[in-house]
């Protein structure tokens, strides 16, 4: 996949979230500095990358997971960057169901009151 070189460069940590990562990696570090062994290299690891988020004020994993949501959303109709007109789609749905029934035979027969034979 081809990266965007601003999508790095721009900031989607901010406030509390971006003080929580610079804690909590901090806090990670100090662990794993404190100990030896896998777990102290884990902790070294989440708290060098909670720490890199919280200073770059970037973190990618969140970028993607937005963008994903952001086309879940488009996809069912309910994105934020475009606006619901819910009245003006009302109006076209009726619209069209009238236009689809404008045109269409009723024969008499009700199925729920007579069914077919080999029901």
């Amino acid at each position: 996949m081809k990266q965007n070189p601003s999508a790095q460069s721009t900031s989607n940590v901010h406030g509390w979230e971006r003080a929580a990562s610079i804690a909590g990696g901090l806090y990670f570090l100090g662990k794993g500095l404190g100990r030896g062994g896998l777990g102290s290299l884990l902790q070294l690891a989440v708290g060098g990358l909670a720490l890199a988020r919280g200073i770059s004020g970037h973190c990618e994993a969140k970028r993607v997971l937005c963008e994903l949501n952001e086309h879940a959303a488009m996809a069912e109709g309910t994105s934020r960057s475009m606006p619901l007109h819910r009245e003006t789609d009302q109006q076209q749905l009726k619209t069209n169901a009238q236009a689809a029934t404008a045109t269409a035979t009723v024969t008499g027969n009700d199925s729920l009151d007579n069914p077919p034979a080999g029901a």
